[in-house]
This record gives structure tokens, C-alpha cells and sequence, in this order.
């Protein structure tokens, strides 16, 4: 694989973060503490950076799950592999998402979410790849469409690889 070219520099990066992080502390100003779900592996570097920028009480939960395929694709189904550990009941969560490509994986969140009986869900997501959609699901705080390509960086990975970068770049798999 080549090294990834830059599409979304750190300093675009953390100036969405800074943006993002506003306008969720607006929205939830009398919301009173939220539940940030962070969806492991890819959203830890995102989460960690929205979290310390937001102005409202906040408490953290990871979730994990695993979506079947082959390759570089998604059949759809969606496995969980670790639910939030705390209870979410009556509180406003928000699930924090590194990328939503079809949609089923955060569609399946959105829905576990539900069942927990919050008092609101939402999700925010890092990078959205809306041309792949294959179902709606609502991304209320969306850092950068993209379109189609690979990327890796800022906790996006190709075979868990180039997950740290500072940067989002586009890599060609196939190399």
C-alpha cells in the first residue's frame, strides 16, 4: 500500500472538532450531563478530541461491533461485540462515529441505543460517505462528506494500519 495523500488536513480536522463540539454544548446547554458513545476501534481519537472541547457535562462509553463482509465490503449485518456498560436510561446520548459509509452499522446503534430507553439518541460522525448509502439514518453532527475513496488517519484504519495519523489521507487498498 502507498502512503496515504492528504484529504482532510489536522488543521481542517481540528477546526470541524472545535466547530462540532459548539454546537452540541449549544444544543444540550439544558440538557443537563450527556452520554457520549464512542464506537470502538476507529472513533477513539475523534471522541477523545470532542470530548475535551465540549462546554457541558459529559461522561464516556465505548460500544464495539463488527459488520460481516468481504474485503473492502459490507454485506450489511451488524454484530455486537461489546454493548455500553452503564446505564444510559433517561440520559441524552450521543453516538460518536468515525465513519458512516451504508448506514446499517449506525442504523443497528441508533436502534440498540433506542432500547435502553435514553432519553434522546443522536450521532455524530467524523466523515460520511452519503453516495453509499444504502438506508436513512439521520447523522445530526457530521464533520466531512467524502466521497468513495479509502481513507485512514485521525482513527480510521486499512487493516489496522495508519489509525494515528493526525490527518485523514486516501490509500489505495489494492497496492
Amino acid at each position: 500500500m502507498s502512503d496515504p495523500v492528504v484529504l482532510i488536513s489536522e488543521e481542517e480536522i481540528q477546526t470541524r472538532v472545535g466547530e462540532l463540539a459548539e454546537q452540541i454544548s449549544q444544543d444540550y446547554a439544558d440538557a443537563g450531563e450527556i452520554v457520549l458513545v464512542g464506537v470502538l476501534k476507529g472513533s477513539f481519537i475523534f471522541l477523545a478530541d470532542l470530548a475535551r472541547r465540549l462546554a457541558i457535562p459529559r461522561t464516556i462509553e465505548f460500544i464495539a461491533v463488527s459488520s460481516y463482509g468481504t474485503g473492502s465490503r459490507s454485506s450489511g449485518a451488524v454484530r455486537l461485540v461489546m454493548d455500553v456498560r452503564g446505564n444510559i436510561e433517561n440520559k441524552h446520548v450521543l453516538i460518536v462515529e468515525d465513519i458512516v459509509d451504508t448506514g446499517h452499522t449506525l442504523k443497528y446503534l441508533m436502534g440498540l441505543m433506542e432500547s435502553h430507553r435514553p432519553a434522546s439518541v443522536r450521532a455524530c460522525a467524523l466523515v460520511r460517505k452519503a453516495e453509499r448509502a444504502e438506508v436513512d439514518v439521520e447523522v445530526k453532527y457530521l464533520g466531512f462528506d467524502i466521497g468513495e475513496q479509502w481513507v485512514v488517519g485521525y482513527g480510521l484504519d486499512y487493516a489496522e494500519q495508519n489509525r494515528t495519523l493526525p490527518y485523514i489521507g486516501v490509500v489505495s487498498p489494492d497496492d
